[in-house]
């Protein structure tokens, strides 16, 4: 693979096709400006004869052209209005320098966000400002007809109040009578209607398929786009209001830079919000998007082969970043994940799909703060996302960074549990037995590859049983002995004894000492076992593979044990509490002493890791 500035050029103009092209080149710095805000300066003329103006509309009253500029503003920036010296009402964007201002024209009128008949002009027709409000005139300006002779003050303009909704006092959206609205409705191509309800799910009225029928569903979705906006709720939309509509979409759409980026190296092709997020690199099984000039928005795109229990592995590392919030929706199934996290800082979504061996899909990340618009974004990512290829990342593919790597990492350090213990399989749905310690103030408990689990019962004796959130099918569960272990007999446990860094469990070799506590509690055995904190909650197996008891945790006080003495709930107290809790434990077996492989695969089967989160 080539290396250098080169490569990393030749893979931005892969990645980022379509709008995103024109996006990067178009001038929209203006996007960002406070709307109602003087966006205009006042300035002497031979200032203002260097800037030039895209010009949208023109009305032949102040009290229309007043309307018309207000309507604009609340979508676009930089707009202005100028009486001219012909008696009518400019409505202008700009100024812009010239190649700035062609560029601006060709992109929003491409876009449909003007008219189509919208021009550039050098503005030496303007006279007086009457938009913004409260915009003083400019000076020299060129006088409007009804200006009062040079030297004494100029008229004023009339003052007709404006109303507090554009559309409803735009003559222009009444022109047409409900049935004439339908009939023009009528002769909208195919293409036209989808764009309409497009335009209807953008702004969160229509939630229904993208067909171009317009129904029941179509039909109320409009009807409520007008009650918002203080018009008749017919249900048939204007020519006038279908205009607005689909422009102040197109606009909110410009602003957010959204842009359909295939990304070949992953396979996937989504619509993203280029004006918030940037390239970074390729960090497989990710491809970085980092924020863009601050937003705080990150985006993910997930891309490796796999089956379920590699997707359960992702669901899991996922779950344990800081960027994403542990309260909120989860759902695993074996062939797909969704995780949706919220907190004060943060909003998070994540999605994944297994389909032939490839695992593709995203993560968002955005501020809690950024709510309204980011819901839109992530419906677009959702609405869009597909897989292009069965061609994953590259586990070896990896580029320059465009960001710095403290940047690029920023909230996505894996988040560590409270704690980290062991329990295991007491049935076959998927019962989990472990210590109460390890369940102690957990505001979450998942169990291996992020299962989410519920305390069924705690109890005195240090027993806590746990509910999987989902169906389980263990691979192995507990057959209890029926009789207690012989002192000296050899006993293990099968334990995440380094719990908090592998997801492995080990077995852990001892010997029964005594069938009681060191305080003589006659439902513990005293075990000779160099256990670890991690091992607590783990079952103490015999030679033949029956569980003796479950390993309890070091007991904390003055007194300070020797490493190699452990407890243990003996096993005929535990079966006790399983049947009171409505379970029915399964006997062991009498056999013979099993080789140690065997020994081994049986403990490693039927435990499971135990993971408390704030």
């Amino acid at each position: 693979m080539e290396s250098g500035t080169g490569e990393v050029a030749k893979v931005m103009m892969r990645t980022f096709l379509g709008l995103g092209v024109a996006l990067a080149a178009l001038p929209l710095a203006g996007l960002a400006q406070q709307q109602g805000a003087p966006l205009v300066t006042v300035q002497p003329r031979d200032a203002v004869v260097q800037g030039v103006w895209v010009q949208v509309e023109a009305q032949p009253t102040l009290a229309q052209a007043e309307a018309r500029a207000r309507a604009y503003a609340s979508r676009l920036p930089q707009v202005a209005g100028y009486a001219m010296d012909t008696g009518w009402y400019a409505i202008v964007l700009g100024p812009f320098a010239p190649e700035d201002a062609a560029e601006r024209l060709a992109f929003l009128r491409g876009q449909g966000v003007i008219p189509a008949d919208s021009y550039v002009t050098d503005g030496a027709r303007f006279g007086q400002r009457y938009w913004p409000a409260g915009a003083f005139p400019d000076a020299l300006a060129v006088a409007p007809p009804d200006t009062a002779l040079p030297g004494t003050a100029a008229a004023p303009l009339p003052a007709d109040p404006a109303p507090a909704d554009p559309l409803a006092a735009d003559p222009f959206a009444a022109e047409e009578t409900p049935a004439e609205a339908r009939a023009a409705e009528a002769a909208l191509d195919a293409e036209a209607r989808r764009a309409l309800q497009e335009a209807l799910q953008w702004e969160g009225h229509y939630l229904g398929a993208i067909d171009g029928a317009f129904g029941p569903g179509t039909r109320a979705s409009m009807a409520e786009w007008q009650g918002e906006r203080g018009l008749d709720t017919t249900g048939v939309l204007t020519t006038r209001q279908r205009e607005t509509l689909l422009a102040e979409v197109a606009a909110a759409r410009v602003a957010l830079g959204l842009a359909t980026v295939t990304e070949e190296e992953a396979g996937i092709s989504v619509t993203l919000p280029m004006a918030l997020v940037e390239f970074a690199g390729y960090e497989p099984p990710f491809v970085q998007y980092a924020p863009k000039d601050g937003s705080g928005v990150r985006v993910m795109l997930i891309s490796r082969r796999g089956d379920a229990a590699t997707l359960a592995t992702l669901y899991d590392l996922l779950q344990g970043l800081e960027a994403m919030p542990l309260e909120g929706e989860r759902s695993l199934t074996r062939s797909d994940f969704r995780i949706s996290g919220r907190d004060a800082r943060h909003r998070s979504h994540a999605e994944a799909e297994l389909s032939g061996g490839s695992i593709k899909g995203f993560v968002l990340v955005w501020p809690a703060g950024d709510a309204d618009r980011m819901d839109r974004v992530l419906a677009a990512m959702q609405g869009s996302f597909r897989a292009t290829s069965d061609r994953t990342l590259d586990a070896g593919l990896g580029l320059p960074s465009a960001v710095a790597p403290d940047l690029l990492m920023q909230g996505l350090d894996t988040r560590k549990p409270l704690r980290a213990r062991s329990g295991f399989y007491v049935d076959g749905r998927g019962t989990v037995a472990t210590t109460t310690e390890a369940v102690e103030a957990c505001g979450r408990i998942t169990l291996d590859g992020g299962i989410e689990a519920r305390v069924r019962l705690t109890d005195a004796s240090g027993l806590a049983l746990l509910d999987p959130a989902m169906p389980l099918a263990p691979p192995a569960h507990a057959a209890f002995a029926s009789t207690p272990p012989r002192p000296g007999s050899e006993a293990a446990v099968a334990g995440f004894a380094y719990a908090e860094v592998l997801d492995a469990p080990v077995m852990t070799y001892g010997a029964v000492a005594e069938l009681t506590g060191l305080g003589g509690e006659t439902d513990l055995m005293r075990l000779s076992l160099p256990a670890l904190p991690g091992d607590a909650g783990g079952a103490i197996l015999d030679a033949s593979g029956a569980v003796t008891g479950m390993l309890l945790p070091r007991a904390e006080g003055p007194r300070v044990l020797p490493e190699e003495v452990a407890h243990a709930l003996q096993a005929g107290p535990l079966v006790t509490r399983l049947a009171e809790a409505g379970l029915a434990p399964e006997p062991a077996v009498p056999g013979p002493s099993l080789p140690a492989a065997d020994l081994t695969a049986r403990g490693v089967k039927m435990a499971v890791r135990v993971l408390c989160w704030e």
